[in-house]
Formats: C-alpha cells, sequence, structure tokens
C-alpha cells in the first residue's frame, strides 16, 4: 500500500492536532505536531527573558536557533509524543495561556519558519506522515496528497479551549482565552512570513457542527481513497 503525506491546516483551536492524532493511528502513519515546534521556540524564548510587555528580542532569538534542538518522544504509557527541547521534556509548559498568547509573534519571523520548515520536510521525506499546522499546505508540502483546512466559529473555538484547559487546572476566563482566540486568527491571516491561507486543492473542514467521530470518518474515507489511487 502506498504512503502519502496528509496536510492538515487551519485556524487555531480547530482540533487539528486531535484530528491528524486519529488518522495518523488509524493508518500507521507518524503525526507532527508542528505547532508544537513554535510553542516550543516560544518557551525557549520565555525562558530566555526575551519577552518583555509582549516585545520580543527578536535579533538574540535569531542568534540562538543553531542551539534549538526540538524532537518528538513517544510516552507510551499517555499513548502520545510528547515536546522535547533541548533534551528537556516540555510538553506541559508549552500549553499555557501565556505560551499561546506568544507563539503567533514567534511565527512572524523569517528565519524561525525557515529553520522549522527545512526541520519538518525532514521529518516527511519518506512520506506516510500526518503534519498539522498553518502553512502545512500551503508552504511545507505543496505536492501532498489530501490537504484540509480546518475551520468553525471562534467562539466554538474559544469555548472548546477554554473547557480543555480548566480540565487542565488552568486559571482562566472565558473572556481571555476568546481574545487569544481573535488575538492569533489576527497574528496568523496577517503576518507577511507565509501567512495563513487555504491551499487552492484543500478540502474545506467546517467543524462547527461536527463530532469528532463524524468528523474522522469524512476525513479518513478521503485519506483512504488517496492511498488506494492508482
Amino acid at each position: 500500500m502506498k504512503k502519502i503525506v496528509i496536510a492538515i491546516d487551519g485556524y487555531s483551536s480547530c482540533g487539528k492536532s486531535t484530528l491528524a492524532k486519529q488518522l495518523a493511528k488509524e493508518l500507521g502513519y507518524v503525526y507532527i505536531d508542528t505547532g508544537a515546534m513554535y510553542r516550543a521556540v516560544a518557551y525557549y524564548a520565555d525562558s530566555c527573558g526575551y519577552f518583555d510587555s509582549n516585545s520580543l528580542a527578536v535579533t538574540e532569538l535569531i542568534k540562538d536557533l543553531p542551539k534549538i534542538l526540538i524532537s518528538f518522544r513517544y510516552n507510551s504509557s499517555l499513548e502520545k509524543s510528547e515536546t522535547i527541547l533541548n533534551g528537556q521534556n516540555i510538553e506541559q509548559h508549552i500549553r499555557s495561556i501565556k505560551i499561546s498568547n506568544y507563539v503567533s509573534k514567534i511565527a512572524q519571523i523569517k528565519e524561525v519558519r525557515l529553520k522549522l520548515i527545512e526541520l519538518q520536510r525532514a521529518m516527511g521525506k519518506e512520506k506516510g506522515i500526518v503534519m498539522d499546522g498553518r502553512d502545512i499546505g500551503s508552504v511545507v508540502f505543496p505536492d501532498a496528497e489530501l490537504k484540509l483546512f480546518m475551520t468553525a466559529s471562534p467562539e466554538i473555538r474559544a469555548q472548546r479551549r477554554y473547557d480543555e484547559l480548566v480540565a487542565k487546572g488552568e486559571k482562566v476566563t472565558f473572556e481571555e482565552v476568546f481574545s487569544n482566540i481573535i488575538l492569533r486568527d489576527n497574528d496568523d491571516t496577517t503576518r507577511s512570513e507565509n501567512p495563513l491561507i487555504k491551499a487552492s486543492d484543500a478540502v474545506v473542514i467546517d467543524n462547527s457542527e461536527l463530532t469528532q467521530v463524524e468528523q474522522f470518518e469524512i476525513t479518513l474515507k478521503m485519506a483512504l481513497s488517496k492511498i488506494n489511487e492508482k
């Protein structure tokens, strides 16, 4: 059976990673969380004190890029991959609202994007991967066999994200999460470096009214169709 690249793009808190993990598990593919890679760089910058009142010491961060090593380690007990930065497991740290507020600023830096795109392309060289992010189908893998573009209303996305953070014990308000969603949407779609856009051949998945099961069944059928194409 041939292997393909599945590229999933879309707005924040649309469940891209959830769907990507489901498809990867079902197909026996490798899942690559590109959003976690940008979060890892944001965490590194924050740890170094490069953020000050939401401004960023870009020059210093760019100088440090050769020292930033990002990988993923599978946690068999949790049945998921975790993000490793320079040998340290930072999975829990990078999911906070603080890092969420920083990550779009990181993604606007050309040098950061070039470094991570290079890493992402290397990871997908042998195909058999599911990768999600903001520019996977449009920039990283423009020749991906299946491209999905996920969206949902800002209110629904904010509620999903709020519920997720509260379940993890984060002390946040819905208003804070909603503001973060709007901020990230604006940053993602207006940045000069590889803004969030739908690839011309991507299939739009609006999951505002879809369950996770319904979404998975729809997209799995698409993936199998591409895999079985002659």
